[in-house]
């Protein structure tokens, strides 16, 4: 086994009572690359204040109150990261912001955005010069 200095051997943490983690496959899968910061914050906050399963049910409010975001961007980071799959969200009714969030398994590679962003202006440049 290999050697490595620790800083402040006499401090090495140690798992007391609830525990949360962070899949490493975040970084291997290559979902750090494509992730924003309100992402990051976001996908942090939700693995820190979820059961063992995964879950949380926290209100959008106190989400946002909590790290910082506008409801703006907290909507577009939600969304983001449940079409990457790194989290599910179910709201309590319909016309309820609130509901139970929960931190998925990361079982896929990231997106590739930068593949879907030149089809798109791909499809954008084709129906514009078919309208004219």
């Amino acid at each position: 086994m290999r050697k490595y200095h620790m800083p402040q051997p006499k401090k090495i943490r140690k798992i007391n009572g609830s525990f949360a983690w962070i899949d490493h496959r975040l970084v291997r899968n290559g979902y750090l690359q494509v992730m924003t910061h309100d992402d990051m914050v976001l996908y942090l906050f939700l693995i820190l204040v979820a059961d063992r399963n995964g879950v949380s049910f926290y209100r959008k409010e106190k989400i946002c109150d909590a790290v910082s975001l506008d409801f703006s961007p907290f909507e577009i980071a939600k969304d983001r990261l449940i079409n990457m799959k790194l989290i599910a969200f179910e709201s309590y009714s319909a016309i309820s912001p609130n509901g139970y969030y929960q931190v998925l398994p990361i079982e896929t590679k990231a997106p590739d955005y930068s593949k879907q962003f030149a089809q798109n202006i791909t499809k954008q440049l084709t129906n514009k010069l078919f309208r004219e």
